[in-house]
């Protein structure tokens, strides 16, 4: 199976930057794969957030984690402070991919590039549902 291939997009629309803590680094000396993914989780909330929303409560929705793909490209040191770029892409009716680049945010260095897939969730039926418009043109407007 081929690997993973990601691209940097032109653009981000939201940062945020996190440390590296003790807890996060695995027996190789780096920071864990599985505590990389959730810092990103936690940028995702963040993002929600600047985007003067709730991941819970988007007008009644709630948007879901349809999958998830992550290209590690260098590791996390202890004690390094990382630095979090999410912008949306790929908009249908039902949901979105959150594209995101996590860096060393003092010399730069790319560590993981991935993609987030979001579905809408309507927290009623809990089914997928259409995105709500203002939702929708939020996203677009950055």
């Amino acid at each position: 199976m081929p690997r993973l291939q990601f691209q940097p997009a032109a653009h981000y629309a939201f940062a945020t930057e996190m440390p590296i803590e003790p807890g996060q680094i695995n027996e190789g000396g780096h920071l864990d794969n599985v505590q990389l993914l959730a810092l990103v989780s936690v940028a995702r909330t963040r993002f929600f957030t600047w985007l003067g929303y709730s991941v819970l409560d988007v007008a009644g929705h709630a948007f879901f984690v349809a999958d998830q793909a992550v290209q590690y490209r260098s590791e996390g040191q202890p004690g390094e402070v990382l630095r979090i770029e999410m912008t949306p892409a790929d908009l249908n009716p039902k949901g979105f991919d959150l594209l995101f680049r996590v860096s060393a945010a003092q010399s730069g260095r790319e560590v993981a590039l991935g993609k987030i897939g979001l579905v809408c969730v309507d927290m009623v039926s809990r089914k997928p549902s259409p995105m709500p418009e203002a939702f929708s043109q939020r996203l677009c407007a950055d």
